[in-house]
């Protein structure tokens, strides 16, 4: 029998037991989540049949984690993460119970509908990001894909469960009991996490302030190619995808005979699919590169679109709906599991928290669009356009922004000792200068490695801002710049470290002329105002 850290099977990850805890409770997260998007679609079709009011319901689901994701992120990696996750679920439970009294009151209307269904994004932009920083903290790396696809396997299954019971609850009692039973879950699903126990380990230089924390997250992003590839990639499916589930309330009302149950039908549909196709995710991943994984699941999305848009039989739409899931995980899962690789566990939550911006960023501004396209046009047409647009843009941001792998090896590596003052901590700016002494005929490969690499190292670790300096008068003199938001921004830099950045700092020293180390100084920046 394999040990627990080399079994690679589909379902490892559920042996580790903490992960199947959380991996219970995010399935009892996302079966409210689609109960509470399944009733409040179905709801404002009953209060407009507008299409734009009804796709705006997509849009105010998702329009929080866009907004927010950022800020989630950036607590979430300084925050305890279990006692936030607590509080993500209990904020969920507590708007359902809102929304489930005024639709007993019977003061429910389009406008307030959204902005109850806007407060629900709030508490998923807050949960997000904190669950996606904590799968990789709880089983080995080598079955982190197995964990990103059984995550997928919980959001599919729970698009089964809870528009079944949303569709049950909703012919049987009313949208109000779907509210109702959505807080009730919540709750649930907040004593599970209560039960974890967790050690919150404080960094020992404190919390890293919010707007840093923002701020450095973003840089690291901006600054990494193949973070930048992946979030092109998900932005571009998820923005023409969306068009599909946007609609989808429309189109089951437009089939012959459809009504709430066919509704229920394609979104139950569509997370079988996804459920099925997980199974064949390694299988497809040994096969195929990336880009060749992304554009088949483009082109699977574009078709059930298609079939979508040209069908108004129930027989034919049900497989289309099985294709659509199949297309959905495996595109997801596979730049999941891409920018879950490129991401250090400092910066995690806050990289995957840019990850859901785009998607529901993505997701908000299709559902404004389709919806807006469907009607000026219809529903099939939008639908259509989508499809068609969706897979002709993949197909271009494969060829001109191509996937280069992932080369760096981000592993924690303390090597460098911080730097120690005897003072207090100083108050300001911190300029490091670092003097390097380099052979005039080998000064153009240095400044190109100093210029590329070594300035998107240094931006990603967190500084403010980086310069290389060329002594006029002596060739051979070189100062590497760099600014810091602080003395203690300076030293977290120190934690930050990797196998990576040790081995560019290998290929920097390997330019340095002599036996001594390149020299640093390290300055506090200082203004000094004149009196007039």
């Amino acid at each position: 029998m394999p040990a627990v850290d080399d079994d690679l099977s589909p379902i490892a990850p559920l042996r580790q037991p903490v992960f199947r805890m959380l991996w219970i409770t995010w399935l009892m997260a996302n079966v409210c989540m689609w109960m509470s998007d399944v009733a409040a679609a179905w709801m404002m079709t009953s209060l407009t049949t507008t299409p734009l009011w009804v796709a705006l319901v997509q849009t105010a689901s998702t329009l929080p984690v866009f907004l927010l994701g950022l800020p989630s992120g950036a607590l979430a990696d300084s925050l305890d993460r279990k006692r936030y996750f607590l509080i993500t679920q209990l904020w969920v439970a507590v708007v359902a119970a809102i929304l489930s009294a005024f639709i007993f009151l019977g003061v429910m209307s389009p406008a307030l509908l959204l902005a109850l269904t806007f407060a629900n994004g709030v508490g998923l932009a807050m949960r997000w990001p904190v669950f996606s920083a904590i799968v990789p903290e709880l089983v080995p790396r080598p079955q982190l894909p197995a964990a990103l696809a059984l995550n997928g396997v919980s959001m599919n299954a729970s698009r089964i469960i809870g528009p079944l019971l949303a569709g049950a609850l909703i012919a049987s009692a009313g949208s109000a009991w779907v509210f109702l039973l959505n807080a009730v879950l919540s709750l649930g699903a907040a004593v599970i996490i209560s039960r974890w126990k967790r050690e919150h380990k404080p960094h020992p230089l404190g919390r890293e302030r919010l707007g840093t924390a923002m701020r450095v997250g973003l840089q690291y992003v901006a600054q990494s190619y193949h973070l930048k590839g992946v979030l092109l990639r998900i932005s571009i499916f998820f923005f023409h995808s969306t068009a599909l589930l946007a609609l989808l309330a429309l189109l089951a009302r437009g089939m012959q005979g459809g009504g709430a149950g066919t509704f229920t039908l394609f979104l139950a549909a569509m997370g079988a699919g996804a459920i099925v196709s997980t199974a064949f995710l390694p299988v497809l991943r040994r096969r195929f590169a990336r880009d060749g994984l992304i554009l088949r699941g483009a082109a699977l999305q574009a078709g059930a679109m298609a079939t979508m848009a040209w069908t108004d039989q129930v027989w034919v739409a049900v497989p289309a709906m099985l294709l659509g899931g199949a297309a959905w995980i495996t595109t997801a899962n596979t730049l999941s599991v891409s920018i879950q690789m490129g991401l250090p566990d400092w910066v995690r939550a806050r990289g995957m928290s840019i990850y859901q911006m785009a998607i529901m960023g993505a997701s908000a501004l299709g559902a404004a669009v389709w919806g807006q396209v469907a009607t000026w046009t219809s529903v099939p047409v939008s639908l259509g356009i989508a499809s068609v647009t969706g897979l002709i843009a993949m197909f271009l941001a494969t060829r001109w922004v191509p996937d280069a792998g992932l080369e760096d090896d981000l592993t924690p590596k303390r090597i460098f000792p911080a730097p120690q003052i005897q003072a207090p901590p100083p108050q300001g700016h911190v300029m490091v200068m670092i003097e390097y002494r380099v052979d005039p005929g080998r000064a153009a490969d240095f400044r190109d490695l100093m210029l590329g690499e070594g300035r998107r190292s240094r931006l990603r670790h967190g500084a403010l801002s980086w310069e290389l300096l060329h002594d006029i008068h002596e060739p051979s003199r070189f100062v590497e710049v760099i600014v810091d938001e602080s003395w203690t921004d300076h030293l977290r830099r120190f934690d930050r470290v990797t196998v990576a950045d040790v081995a560019l700092r290998d290929r920097k020293l390997a330019f340095h002329l002599g036996e001594a180390p390149p020299r640093v100084t390290r300055c506090l920046m200082q203004t000094t105002t004149k009196s007039t």
